[in-house]
Parts: C-alpha cells; structure tokens; sequence
C-alpha cells in the first residue's frame, strides 16, 4: 500500500519538526511542510498532498483557516487542524471551511494517526459518491443509457452495466429503489421520480407510485393490477397512473 503524502504547516519550528517526526513514526511520507498561509497554498497546489495538517494559529497576514478556505475553493484535499485554543469562536470559525478533524494541542501520536486515518476514509468515500453522480449524470445529460439500452447500477462497491432489456420491474422501497431482473435485485438510494426520469419512456411506464415495469415484459392487466411474464409477481396499479398506461399498450 502506498504511504499516505502529508503536508504539515506549522509555524513555530520546533513543533513543526515534532510532527513531521512522528508522522515518520507512523508510517507515512512528509511531502512538504509550511509555516505561513501563502506557502500552504502553494505547497498544496505543487505538492499535491493525500492531506494537510494545518495549525490554526499561523503568524503573517493569513491564518490557517483562511489557508484552508482557499485550498477548499481548487483542491480537493482534506484539512485537519491543529491548534491549542479551543474556544467557540475559534471552532465556529473552523467548522465553515469543513475540516476533516480537529486536534487539540498537545496530543499523542495515536490522535494523529487515528484522526488521520478516519479523515482519509472519509475523504476517499466522498469521492467516491461524487465520482458515481459525475458518471450518472454524464449518463443522463448525453442519454447513453437510453440510446444503448443500458444503465448503471451499484453494487457491491462497484458500478455494474445492467441491459435494460432485462429489467422487469422497479419497486420503491422507502428511501431506496430497486431494480429487478429475472435472477438478481438491485438496491440503490434514490427516488422513484429521479428513477422515472433515467428509465425514459420508450420501454418503461410507472404504473404505481411504487411500481414503474417495463413495457414488453406486461402479461396481463386486470384492474387494480397487472401480472409480468416469466415471474409470479403481482404488480398493483395506481388509480392516477391507469389512464397513461393505456395510452401505453397497443389495444385491440
């Protein structure tokens, strides 16, 4: 596993040098270190730190957090602060730039690590989910999905392609959809309107402010429901949804 690039900024020279030691300690790589708030931007920028341990009390024009605020506004990295005051202005003011953590001066080795490490994970999930939404909505915005017959669904960690095609019904479940095939079930958090919208209405038609169901997989319909093909499933229709679903089949 690759040793996690730190950047420390710190004023006072001797702590500087403390923190940089121990994080050595502990395994992980010092890529640089600052004592003012212009040079945290800079080594940030330069450097590309996985994160930066920033005191709060920097001397000069800048103080930390306002090194923080402008790191934030071009960088994706996160911010731990380091500071020997503890008063409520300070953490109000602290809190606006979402730090990762926060470290109360002097602290012990195993509270650098562990506030590292748990700023780390946090960090990598959140990109994470933003990297999921950045490839849904590139989905959605150039309507590939629809004009290859496909979406893409999470599981296990992973985005997995799924044919529509195969898709016979999508069910909500409070917070949740799901989406399911003749063999497999997906959980994924969203809304049925957000789900709506993504499916298109070429294949799929919502019949139930639970239950949207593809077209072609219909097998009967006998008000208030209808059955799909190849599963015994009972699918209820909604009174507000009956007359678009109608207008949907291809009556004879």
């Amino acid at each position: 596993m690759a040793k996690i690039n730190v950047l420390v900024v710190e004023d006072e020279s001797i702590v500087s040098k403390d923190i940089q030691h121990s994080l050595k300690k502990l395994g992980y790589s010092v890529v640089g270190a600052a004592s003012t708030g212009e040079k945290a931007i800079e080594l940030a920028t330069s450097a590309l730190p996985d994160i930066i341990l920033m005191d709060i009390m920097l001397k000069g024009e800048m103080n930390g957090i306002e090194a923080a605020d402008q790191i934030r506004k071009t960088k994706s990295i996160p911010v731990i602060f380091l500071t020997a005051y503890a008063d409520e202005a300070t953490l109000s003011k602290a809190k606006i730039t979402e730090p990762y953590g926060y470290i109360l001066k002097p602290f012990k080795e195993i509270d650098l690590h562990t506030t590292i490490e748990m700023a780390i994970y946090k960090h990598s999930r959140e990109q994470e989910v933003v990297k999921e939404r950045d490839l849904l909505f590139s989905l959605v915005e150039n309507k590939d999905s629809t004009q290859k017959g496909y979406i893409f669904v999470k599981s296990n960690s992973k985005l997995v392609k799924l044919k529509s095609e195969d898709i016979y019904y999508i069910e909500a479940l409070k917070d949740y959809v799901v989406i399911h095939t003749t063999d497999a079930r997906y959980t994924i958090h969203s809304t049925m309107k957000d789900i709506d919208f993504k499916m298109g209405q070429d294949e799929f038609v919502r019949v139930h402010r639970s239950f949207i169901v593809r077209l072609d997989k219909i097998a009967t319909i006998e008000y208030p429901n209808l059955t799909l093909e190849d599963i015994d499933k009972l699918i209820p229709i909604g009174g507000s949804y009956r007359d678009d679903l109608n207008n949907r089949i291809k009556l004879v």
